[in-house]
């Protein structure tokens, strides 16, 4: 409701991945350049880690896009929570390699035959399988087995393993260490710095359709990375709530005053990112409560399409 407000054409803040979003510091381009040619150079194994939020599903999705214009065929895992068989139906299927059994031993037989013309062919295919920490070590170890279709001289199938910083403490365990050995290259995502926070808002502005005006305050965006710890994920959610409050309080920038408001309906305010991951418990009658906020939101689209912008109201509160 507040983009016409703004001035802005899209939501800037959304928390899905969109990888037209995509903020590329230092270590972003590390991470996506040690994917590219972990995949290019047919190195078998990729492991991306990183914190919560961090954007690493981000990141991957800008790289199956980049992928899917080069014509490799991929094969996207999101839900880590499945058995050998699951993992293999689901991987044929977004293969798109038709498979009417289900033996084990034949359905490894058709994949090794489909890769092995692909390479012929001078093509790749990869298989990228994200929140990875949370596969069963029976699981990861068939993704090893995977590894094993290969010619002579180079893996027939790229395996991008991405996961939480826990992943890599799993792969630690001695019942993984032929898995952990075959990890050829490591990336990471890492919390943005002030600097990083300050244009990674601004990006997301400008991407939305802003003119360049400033909607934050200088001092707001520092209270947004002082909350945030420089997580793109939280720094979304106090951003968007942030334009909410302004869109009510009919306010074209965003003050610090607001930042510290939004921060305390979170429980971020002493500094606990990891809080503003689920929704936040007000202790008392003055918090941020939802449903009366979409109430006094849905009068305010009403007065907008039946009103001059100077009719209204200026002081409304949440």
């Amino acid at each position: 409701m507040y983009k016409e407000f703004f001035g802005l054409r899209a939501n800037p803040f959304n928390v899905n991945p969109d990888p037209r979003y995509l903020f590329l510091t230092r270590h972003t381009e590390e991470a996506l350049a040690c994917l590219t040619y972990g995949i290019q150079s047919r190195k078998g194994f990729v492991l991306l880690t990183g914190e919560v939020g961090t954007g690493k599903t981000t990141l991957i999705n800008k790289l199956m896009e980049w992928l899917r214009l080069q014509q490799v065929a991929t094969a996207f895992i999101f839900n880590s929570r499945m058995d050998v068989p699951q993992l293999l139906d689901f991987m044929m299927a977004d293969f798109g390699i038709p498979c009417d059994t289900k033996s084990k031993s034949q359905i490894l037989q058709q994949l090794y035959n489909w890769l092995l013309d692909r390479y012929r062919a001078g093509e790749t295919a990869v298989l990228v399988i994200d929140e990875a920490q949370n596969l069963s070590d029976e699981v990861l170890e068939e993704i090893r087995m995977l590894t094993n279709l290969e010619t002579f001289t180079e893996k027939l199938l790229q395996i991008v393993l991405v996961g939480q910083p826990e992943l890599e403490q799993r792969l630690k365990q001695p019942q993984l260490r032929q898995l952990r050995q075959r990890l050829t290259l490591r990336a990471k995502t890492h919390p943005l710095n002030l600097e990083e926070t300050r244009s990674y808002i601004n990006q997301r502005l400008r991407i939305a359709g802003s003119n360049g005006d400033p909607i934050f305050e200088p001092d707001a965006t520092v209270a947004i990375y002082r909350y945030a710890l420089g997580i793109p994920r939280v720094i979304n959610l106090l951003c968007e709530h942030c334009l909410v409050s302004a869109f009510v309080d009919q306010s074209k920038t965003v003050s610090v005053t607001v930042v510290d408001s939004v921060a305390r309906d979170f429980d971020l305010a002493d500094g606990n990112a990891a809080a503003a991951m689920t929704a936040p418990a007000p202790a008392s009658s003055e918090k941020f409560d939802l449903v009366e906020a979409l109430r006094t939101l849905a009068t305010l689209a009403d007065r907008l399409r039946q009103s001059e912008p100077q009719d209204l109201p200026k002081e409304r509160k949440i």
